[in-house]
């Protein structure tokens, strides 16, 4: 075994790559673009390099500059993970040609496979099942047309070079053909300098089931079972599942022996997963060999109990392969799902922003999540946007879903965009629960899936403004303790006034919507009054952040986060942007680094919660303000110093005048 690894990958793989090392005790040499300076693969790992700026092109993809540093850590050997050149064989000889170990197939195999048109004839000559198609060297376009004619419409064009859906095309008809082929043409030249097109019978509604294969270099090779990847968008996977639902034992042997003959004919070493369409009949059809570890592993690990990174690195050191065939058995079911930076009422396109709150769920041994961001992290555009990976196990796929549903109900990712609500829908999906879908089916089901978010409920509305009170009665109980009369009625939140009835006002926006809020303060919460009736509300701020609360009798959990006047409201496994439209939060007027908070209504100054020279944080309460028989907290909406206060407790203000004035530290 290894004493020492290279990741030449970033995120999410290079974490999980590091993970199986420090089990071994296996010293990991992680590499970083400027970009990824303070990324969570560079913390894990127990040394790191830079190796240039944040273009793919000039860091991870330098071949030059990953062997340099793999020689610079003094590693025996370098680990691709998948993605950038993962499935690159001049880097692969590379390595070989630096006396470093490539954790991968030899280079001949990935070239084998690289070539589409090459690995189609390949796979012909070992007998595995092609669909029906031309994957000829001559490609004049006359040529390719009348080959077209010959296979039947519809059909797919796909870039003999390439994959991830770059360079193909569903063509309907014959004249449909040549403006296809010309569009696809230039969409593989220009992702693979390559332009060379395949044409294949296009199947309808099939779906993509893979086999995941493992060779030693002492001629050992075994199947670790199928996954099931057909919910894709773009031609790209977003859920895969082990085993495939209802995969018969005999048709699991059938495409098995199919992949280990395809990995016999290339003289494979390594892990490799050998892709099929499968018809509704159960014909299947050879499409691609990925020559690397697959982004949707964990499935086949949480089934098999077996983990394939440590198999890699013990291939690749020389040894044979842990098991065989025999003692490999198929244990539950599990599923997985990509949460990615991405926006699923725009066509899935890539989102980029900060990652403002992040909360996964606590992994256990049936919840696992494979992730390689952290809270506070910059998602920008220069690389893949998967934020992670949840994989879940379970005695059989109905138990699988439940508690993928669970998992995701308690991802909370605010700051971006993400596919997260999408994901939850697909699962509630009665055709996905049921296990009877294939590639089409986010297609077929867009009304549903992609439709617009529920519009926020009465429910949702009273449990924003209960937390917005309880932070209040929480910020003025930390000012009352700080203060020099702790017990003074003025720091009270209760609303109480003589003959007065205590209440509190708010007004939120959601997208077009102004919903006004009036909160009516009683001895054990509140009641809120709302456009569709009254609710009793009450509850309490937990230690994490989140409310639990108790609406109308029912108890539920949720979770606010608040952004200046920007609110997001957590709840039900759905998320919802609101608006405080609270002039008490628009009193900030920066000139040179100085704030100065204005007085938004004419009112009464009945408590002051800080003093000249005092430094406060955003968010710390100043000053409260009586106006129209509310109290209303004005917090300091910036870091700083606070350098006057204008008014003393019990003066009468106007409208505009200025309060108290801050510095900020960096003005």
């Amino acid at each position: 075994m290894f004493d020492s690894i290279l990741i030449a990958n970033r995120g999410e793989i290079a974490c999980r790559i590091i993970t199986t090392a420090r089990r071994l005790g296996i010293r990991s040499v992680a590499v970083y673009s400027e970009a990824d300076t303070d990324s969570l693969h560079v913390q894990l790992a127990d040394e790191a390099l830079l190796v240039g700026p944040a273009p793919a092109g000039d860091s991870y993809l330098r071949a030059d500059r990953l062997i340099a540093a793999a020689q610079r850590s003094g590693v025996q050997a370098i680990h691709p993970g998948y993605g950038f050149l993962a499935e690159n064989a001049d880097f692969a000889r590379s390595c070989e040609n630096a006396r470093i170990t490539f954790i991968g197939p030899p280079a001949c195999a990935i070239d084998a496979m690289g070539d589409k048109a090459r690995a189609k004839q390949l796979m012909a000559s070992a007998g595995v099942p092609l669909v029906p198609g031309y994957h000829g060297e001559d490609q004049d376009p006359d040529l390719l047309l009348q080959e077209a004619d010959k296979i039947g419409y519809p059909l797919l064009l796909k870039a003999s070079a390439g994959g991830g859906g770059k360079g193909m095309r569903v063509v309907e008809s014959k004249e449909e053909f040549l403006t296809a082929l010309a569009a696809a043409r230039r969409e593989a030249m220009s992702a693979f300098g390559d332009q060379r097109m395949l044409l294949e019978r296009y199947l309808r509604q099939p779906r993509h089931v893979e086999i995941q294969v493992f060779a030693d270099s002492q001629g050992n090779v075994l199947h670790l079972f199928e996954r099931d990847c057909s919910v894709q968008r773009r031609h790209q996977k977003v859920i895969e599942e082990a085993p495939a639902p209802g995969m018969s034992e005999k048709l699991r042997q059938q495409m098995s022996a199919a992949a280990i003959a395809a990995a016999r004919a290339i003289n494979y070493v390594g892990a490799g997963t050998v892709e099929f369409l499968l018809g509704s009949d159960d014909s299947f059809y050879f499409m691609e060999m990925n020559t690397r570890l697959q982004v949707e592993h964990p499935v086949t690990e949480m089934i098999t109990g077996q983990d394939l990174v440590e198999w890699q690195l013990l291939v690749a050191s020389g040894q044979p392969l842990p098991c065989s065939q025999n003692q490999l058995q198929i244990s539950g079911h599990a599923i997985e799902v990509r949460l990615y930076a991405e926006d699923p009422q725009r066509d899935f396109l890539p989102a980029s922003g900060t990652l403002k709150h992040w909360l996964l769920p606590e992994p256990t041994p049936r919840v696992r999540i494979d992730s390689g961001v952290q809270q506070g992290d910059r998602i920008g555009i220069h690389y893949d946007p998967l934020l992670a990976k949840l994989i879940v196990h379970a005695e059989d796929r109905p138990s699988a879903l439940q508690r993928l549903r669970r998992a995701l109900d308690g991802m909370e990712v605010v700051g971006l965009t993400c596919n997260r609500d999408f994901l939850r829908r697909v699962c509630d999906n009665p055709t996905f629960s049921s296990g009877e879908f294939d590639t089409g089916f986010i297609d077929r089901n867009q009304k549903t899936l992609l439709a617009p978010p529920p519009p926020i409920s009465d429910e949702q509305l009273a449990l924003t403004a209960l937390y917005l009170l309880l932070q209040r009665r929480q910020q003025a109980r930390q000012a009352a303790l700080s203060s020099s009369e702790p017990d003074s009625p003025w720091h009270s939140t209760t609303g109480w006034r003589l003959n007065s009835d205590n209440h509190h006002r708010l007004l939120l926006r959601n997208e077009d919507q102004q919903h006004s809020i009036m909160l009516h303060y009683r001895p054990h919460g509140f009641l809120v009054e709302l456009p569709g009736g009254n609710i009793e509300a009450s509850g309490e701020l937990c230690d994490d952040g989140s409310l639990r609360a108790i609406i109308n009798g029912h108890r539920c959990r949720a979770r606010v986060l608040q952004n200046g006047l920007d609110l997001t409201l957590l709840h039900n496994g759905f998320t919802h942007t609101l608006q405080l439209d609270d002039p008490l939060y628009s009193v900030l007027d920066l000139q040179a680094g100085t704030g100065s908070l204005n007085a938004p209504m004419p009112g009464k100054i009945i408590a002051i919660h800080t003093s000249p020279g005092n430094k406060v944080e955003a968010g710390t309460p100043l000053l409260t303000l009586e106006a129209m028989k509310m109290e209303h907290t004005i917090n300091a909406p910036l870091e700083g110093i606070v350098s006057e206060i204008h008014f003393q407790t019990g003066q009468m203000v106007e409208e505009g005048v200025e309060l108290i004035s801050i510095v900020s530290e960096g003005g």
